[in-house]
């Protein structure tokens, strides 16, 4: 045990929120943790289990309906515990410095970034410097964080840069008070597989060249266990178990954690099993030389975004054809040509032998029973005023499909139950469901009508990891069960080796590979792909096999 005080300790922290006049809601529960100079510490459970609670009481960022009831938080052997929020100030940047989630709103968008780094620097500087010194501190801090060409980058504002990139600015805005301990709440979520590995490789860069201690927050335990010295487990406000990553790969028994551990795209393939072999079935959807150009204006300027470029495709019946490439890379619009939201400037797309591009809209609409759409995110392709019952109706109305209301609702009960939702959900809205619940009423939606082809943009890539498990075992029986076809748009490989038999890899709007899942991911031919599969997570926990 080191006798060093850790950079940040928590002892037996409890949170609660207010949610009516004198009533109170735990969160969090009996809470401890500890983190040492120079230690990766990854703190890991599903949404709502009270991860980015118990860190916001860390920083000091809780909202005034939280109160912390007991415990106590400690930085370096001080107890901070119940300060206010002007003595926090001198915590957080100078001795803690903070990574947000999302950078899209955590940076200000009318701001240049090099403005909002010096703003950190100075309100972190010890003592009053002159301009000139906080620029350069800036700049400094920017290349710390990873950026390239910091001086270009320090005179963009925040849509001017990939994804990535703003989250490197995040860390040199966090950076700039030179803390000994990093918190970094999901900072690579929403990011693509390569760019996450290229974040998360400099904070571990970061942990080795400056000797910071490193709290990251994440649902993605394959990124855990491959980053971590130490994890802790938390769920339902609880921390149910913690440990080094050994440890808890090879010797947990907390049921959570192991659940957790089997439902990760890695263990599942064993439980998934072979997919049939359907060489022979026939072609239900072909894409021949779809292109689409967008032109861009902006600053009195004009250029084309070549969007989709000559790309084909093919899906054959009973069978999922994955598209993947990372953001930009052509695959939403590519899936919007595919069902008619998106007209494409040049090329075809037949469904059976009907060609579906140029119809107007009145046969379109009649074709589209056979296509349907299920978006990335359920809860806003939602009607939050509709009940779940009439969600699901709501196709069987428009098309003239079971007229009597008894034959809808009963029609309803029936879809509903093919997604593993009782009755009891007829009547509630979609506010009252959990994430994995509102998927499954989008799917139920669109199977309303019967159709042949599900088009699935992102359908799990919002879903914590055991639920994205139940949602692709569902996907899997639904198409056994009713001979269903996928185009499955994902930045997800682990998840593609699940559930597709096919699998089309995209760059800058061009399909660069394609062929059946086996061939690409056992002999990539191109680099782009094999730079793709380099960077999946779960290395450790694919190399301990099924738990």
């Amino acid at each position: 045990m080191s006798t060093v005080d850790p950079l940040l300790r928590i002892t037996d922290l409890a949170i609660d929120y207010r949610t009516g006049h004198r009533e109170w809601t735990t969160a969090v529960r009996g809470a401890s943790l500890h983190v040492q100079p120079g230690e990766f510490v990854s703190l890991v459970g599903e949404s709502g289990s009270g991860k980015t609670t118990l860190v916001h009481a860390a920083l000091g960022l809780l909202p005034p309906a939280a109160r912390i009831r007991s415990g106590a938080i400690a930085y370096s052997d001080v107890d901070v515990t119940g300060w206010n929020d002007r003595r926090m100030a001198l915590v957080r940047g100078n001795y803690v410095g903070f990574i947000p989630q999302d950078p899209n709103t955590s940076l200000n968008p009318v701001k240049k970034i090099g403005q909002q780094v010096v703003e950190a620097v100075r309100f972190n500087a010890p003592k009053p410097g002159n301009a000139e010194r906080h620029h350069q501190a800036a700049l400094d801090s920017l290349r710390t964080a990873g950026l390239k060409d910091v001086e270009r980058v320090f005179q963009q504002y925040p849509h001017e840069l990939s994804g990535g990139m703003k989250q490197r600015a995040l860390i040199a805005i966090a950076l700039a008070g030179k803390p000994r301990i990093i918190v970094a709440d999901e900072p690579t979520s929403s990011l693509d597989v390569t760019v996450q590995k290229v974040i998360l490789d400099h904070l571990v860069r970061l942990r080795e060249e400056l000797d910071i201690g490193i709290l990251l927050v994440t649902h993605n335990l394959g990124v855990a266990l491959d980053r971590s010295d130490r994890i802790l487990v938390m769920r339902d406000g609880e921390i149910v178990e913690q440990g080094p990553v050994d440890q808890v790969l090879e010797q947990s028994t907390n049921e959570y954690t192991r659940r957790l551990l089997d439902a990760a795209p890695t263990r599942l393939a064993a439980s998934f099993g072979a997919r049939p072999v359907r060489a022979e079935a026939p072609y239900v959807l072909r894409a021949r030389a779809l292109s689409k150009t967008y032109r861009l204006r902006g600053r009195g300027q004009r250029r084309d975004l070549r969007a989709v470029d000559g790309v084909d495709l093919a899906v054959r019946k009973g069978t999922t054809h994955a598209i993947v490439g990372e953001s930009g890379a052509g695959k939403s619009t590519l899936a919007s040509i595919l069902v008619g939201f998106t007209a494409p400037d040049r090329g075809t797309v037949h469904i059976g032998d009907t060609e579906l591009t140029g119809r107007r809209r009145g046969r379109l609409r009649e074709i589209r029973r056979h296509l349907q759409f299920v978006f990335q995110n359920p809860f806003t392709s939602l009607d939050p005023r509709f009940t779940v019952g009439r969600i699901v109706a709501e196709p069987l109305h428009a098309f003239g499909l079971a007229p009597g209301r008894a034959q809808r609702t009963a029609r309803v009960v029936e879809l509903l139950a093919a997604v593993a939702l009782d009755e009891s959900y007829l009547h509630r809205l979609p506010g009252q469901l959990s994430g994995g619940q509102r998927q499954r009423v989008a799917i139920a939606r669109a199977l309303a009508l019967n159709p042949e082809i599900l088009v699935l943009d992102e359908a799990v890539s919002a879903l914590d990891v055991s639920v994205q498990a139940q949602i692709l075992r569902l996907l899997v029986d639904l198409q056994a069960g009713y001979g269903l076809s996928y185009v499955f748009v994902t930045h997800d490989l682990g998840v593609v080796r699940l559930v597709a038999d096919d699998v089309t890899v995209m760059k800058d709007g061009v399909a660069v590979e394609t062929g059946p899942v086996e061939r690409v991911f056992g002999e990539p031919r191109h680099p782009y792909t094999r730079e793709l599969l380099d960077a999946i997570p779960g290395t450790r926990l694919a190399l301990a096999g099924p738990g």
